[in-house]
């Protein structure tokens, strides 16, 4: 968090959110190459992930220092909260506490059988890849509407990261249009916000937003770590306003059309 705030500094960057991941699902099942190495230890013998839990105190103390330590930098903080409309009741007492600034919602997580969930990138594996990316899509309005906890939501072509092309060929979106269009729809219409994550600057994803009633755009460089802190926000920048977006008053402000 300190490397980040002091690259921040360094390239301009006014304020940052520290959206930590907020994953409340006890155990995921997992193939062992879908994984990076540094969370292998997390993988039990059974090869379900099993995540320690959300420190929300230590969170805290460190915003609370790197605002101390870094005072020409505003600091928000916040929680990328994975599958919000199946664990709203677990995370209650945090959200509500008013520590927490900036809520996104991630869909990080699909059925796998009638135990287990797992995350698109392993469950391209077992079944067709069209059904994983429909299933998903599908999953999205009923994830808005279970939840009232988040107000971003992260990722919308998460799905298609780590699509197979090896087996599926390269990923056209437009295959799956209707879906796309329906799932915003869904998250428009209740006023939420989408988030332009920078790791992949597909203009489909504002032009569909704009055109099925999303108002708002947040901006997302998903890095964990500082070398790749707000990469790509000035073409982010111009994609969204060619689509009629345009920032706010503050920095943190949503981007509105």
């Amino acid at each position: 968090m300190g490397r980040l705030c002091e690259r921040a500094v360094r390239i301009g960057l006014p304020a940052v959110v520290f959206t930590e991941h907020l994953d409340l699902e006890d155990a995921w099942r997992v193939d062992d190459s879908d994984i990076g190495e540094h969370a292998q230890k997390y993988v039990d013998k059974t090869g379900h992930m099993r995540l320690p839990p959300f420190d929300a105190d230590g969170y805290l103390a460190a915003i609370d220092r790197y605002r101390h330590e870094y005072p020409e930098l505003r600091i928000l903080t916040g929680v990328e909260f994975g599958e919000p409309h199946v664990w709203d009741a677990k995370a209650a007492d945090l959200l509500s506490s008013g520590a927490i600034d900036r809520v996104n919602g991630s869909l990080h997580m699909l059925p796998f059988d009638d135990d287990d969930r797992t995350t698109p990138t392993t469950l391209y594996r077992y079944r067709l890849a069209d059904e994983v990316m429909w299933a998903y899509l599908e999953e999205i309005p009923r994830m808005v509407a279970g939840s009232d906890s988040f107000v971003v939501f992260t990722h919308i072509d998460y799905a298609a990261r780590s699509w197979p092309v090896a087996v599926a060929g390269p990923f056209d979106p437009r295959r799956f249009e209707d879906g796309f269009r329906a799932a915003m729809r869904a998250i428009a219409d209740t006023g939420r916000v989408l988030e332009m994550n920078t790791r992949r600057l597909w203009p489909w994803i504002p032009q569909w937003w704009a055109e099925e009633g999303g108002r708002a755009v947040s901006f997302g460089s998903d890095t964990h770590g500082p070398d790749a802190l707000a990469a790509y926000f000035p073409e982010a920048m111009a994609m969204v306003e060619s689509f009629g977006f345009r920032s706010g008053s503050r920095p943190e402000d949503f981007w509105t059309r």
